[in-house]
């Protein structure tokens, strides 16, 4: 009796091994996929972070080029006083805009205009590239006038 059950379960197994199922012809094909959409995926998740980075430093050079202008612009202000407040500021910033202090904030002072401007380049999130980030502010100095 033992052996009619185990040639009878035999044939069973047997049976139920060799019948295709339906997408059987795909077995192992998801890991291929993956690996096929991986490289993708990781390319566009990486140039997605880089040019968010590039948007913060842009607007790091910005608020640096205002807080030079604010500076700058005000009635006797000292000379260079716009420079080095943009200078404090990127200091405080932290990493984001990187190579601004090789050749520094600028402002340009005439009797009646501030211009600040800030350059730089971004974070590299991506080995071996560089973005390039110059802003520039402007305001109006403080001056005496007479009444009209």
């Amino acid at each position: 009796m033992f052996r009619r059950l185990s040639t009878g379960w035999c044939r069973v197994v047997a049976a139920t091994r060799h019948r295709v199922l339906p997408g059987d012809g795909e077995r192992g094909g998801n890991p291929v996929e993956l690996a096929v959409a991986l490289p993708a995926i990781l390319v566009m998740l990486f140039a997605s972070i880089q040019v968010a980075v590039v948007f913060v430093a842009r607007s790091t050079a910005l608020n640096a080029a205002q807080s030079g202008v604010n500076a700058e612009r005000l009635f006797d202000a000292p000379a260079g006083a716009g420079e080095e407040r943009a200078a404090r500021f990127l200091r405080a910033a932290g990493d984001w805009l990187v190579d601004w202090d090789e050749p520094g904030p600028s402002c340009v002072v005439s009797d009646t205009d501030v211009t600040c401007t800030v350059t730089g380049k971004a974070l590299s999130v991506v080995p071996g590239v560089s973005f390039s980030v110059q802003q520039t502010a402007h305001g109006t100095a403080e001056r005496w006038t007479e009444p009209s």
